[in-house]
Formats: structure tokens, sequence, C-alpha cells
């Protein structure tokens, strides 16, 4: 029961999340209220803010519950894997699109992108991105130190990691929206950018 409890809250999470995502991208940050939210998701504004304290927040916290899944997916890669093989992999599953996407899709990827653009750049949001950033990532670096066997506390190496992995996924991302219509697709992307991170990011052949 411990367990479905568990799915069933991150089922509603994200359903609040992805609908905050959608409706902002549709209509506007400033036009978007938590009833709005609320609505979409199928719940009261009462269970909104059981999990979200703003609609920042709702927002950002895709990309944050996105990161922490690729750190307990790594943690099941099997151990000879190589790491970033093993980060490639646990990263690509958190792509697969849940069922809150396939209750709310995405409109033409032209008027998407356009939104997503919109709303990436709303500076109400910025503050509580960094905020999911820097957890994400430290969430991601403890990991790879378990991985590796490497220590938070003195060794670089797992931040590093960490670091270099989230910036690929955030440029891959960016890559997406900057791409033409259709879009190369993200997983593909991502694979990558993660190849050419982990091949030390020799110069392009000219």
């Amino acid at each position: 029961m411990t367990g479905l409890r568990e799915r069933k809250k991150a089922e509603t999470r994200a359903a609040l999340s992805w609908a905050a995502i959608h409706l902002t991208a549709e209509r506007g940050y400033d036009n978007v209220r938590v009833e709005d939210i609320a609505e979409a998701a199928g719940v009261s504004p009462r269970t909104f803010n059981n999990y979200f304290s703003s609609k920042a927040e709702a927002i950002a916290c895709r990309h944050l519950d996105r990161s922490l899944r690729t750190a307990a997916a790594l943690r099941e890669r099997p151990a000879d894997e190589p790491l970033w093989a093993a980060l490639t992999a646990a990263a690509l599953e958190q792509f697969t699109p849940g069922p809150e996407v396939e209750a709310m899709p995405s409109p033409a990827h032209a008027q998407w992108v356009a939104g997503v653009r919109t709303m990436l750049a709303e500076p109400a949001l910025q503050g509580e991105r960094l905020r999911a950033a820097a957890i994400a990532e430290a969430g991601l670096a403890a990991a790879v130190a378990e991985r590796t066997g490497t220590d938070l506390a003195t060794d670089m190496y797992p931040r590093l990691v960490a670091a270099a992995a989230s910036a690929a996924v955030g440029v891959a991302m960016q890559h997406y929206l900057d791409g033409g219509d259709p879009p190369t697709p993200i997983e593909r992307l991502i694979t990558d950018a993660f190849a050419q991170v982990a091949a030390g990011l020799p110069a392009p052949p000219h």
C-alpha cells in the first residue's frame, strides 16, 4: 500500500507540473492561475498547495523530478557498466512521456516551442529554476559518488560529472527547441551530447 500511495503522489505531482507547463506555454505565465492548473490536472487548488508553493515551483519541478529519477536509475544500473553509458541509459529512461502527457498532449511543434521559449524567459521562474537545478545536480553527484567510490566532501569528480551531465541535457533540450520542424528527437540529442562529453569533447573535424 505504501508503494501504491507513493506512486499516486508522484503521478499527481507530475500531472500538476505538466499542467502548469502546458497552460503557461499556451497562455503565458501571468494568464495562468493555480485554480486553472488544478482543474487541468483534475484535482483541487488545495491539493495543488499540498505539493507546490507557487506556479514557478510547479513548472521547475518537472526538471527536478526527472533529474532525481535519473540519479535513482543510475543506482540501479549494472555495476560493471561504464559510467557514461550508465548515465546515458539512466537519463534516457526519464524522457518517456508519462500518462500526464498523454492526457494533455503538446500542440503542434512550432506553437509548443514558441510557448516554451516564452515561458523559460519569464523572470518569475528564474530563481525557482536555479534552485531546482542545484538540488538536481547535488542529487546526481551523490549517485555518481556512490557508483565511483568517490567522496563528495573531498573529490571534485562526482560534482564535475553531475555538472557535465546536467549541462549536456540542458544543451540538448535547447538544441531541440532551436531545431527545425520536425525536430531531432530529444533522445538522439541527449545520446549525442553525452557521447561527446564522455569522449572528452574532442574538436570537431574540419
